[in-house]
């Protein structure tokens, strides 16, 4: 299983895995607004791997098979402030 990963040209870190090169017609519109443009980032082979860097493989699979993409949306931010307080013993 291949598929192939785009880029958003309006929200950082935001990327849309697709079945096919330039295939968008299993993607809903309203999400395809807000992703804006989508740039190509690469060709990913499936089959073989035991993980992703950003992304829960089976839960990829699962959603290409499904409902033909998948979006990956960035990490929630870090809460440095937090982490502060935790590591000191304060809240």
């Amino acid at each position: 299983m291949f598929c192939v990963i785009y880029k958003s040209s309006k929200r950082d870190q935001t990327y849309l895995y697709v079945e096919k090169r330039d295939d968008f017609s299993r993607v809903p519109e309203e999400l395809m607004k807000g992703f804006g443009t989508p740039q190509l980032a690469m060709f990913l082979p499936l089959d073989g791997r035991k993980q992703l860097v950003n992304a829960d493989l089976e839960k990829v699979k699962t959603a290409l098979k499904e409902q033909g993409y998948y979006l990956q949306l960035p990490p929630p931010p870090e809460n440095l402030l937090k982490q502060h307080l935790e590591g000191s013993g304060k809240k």
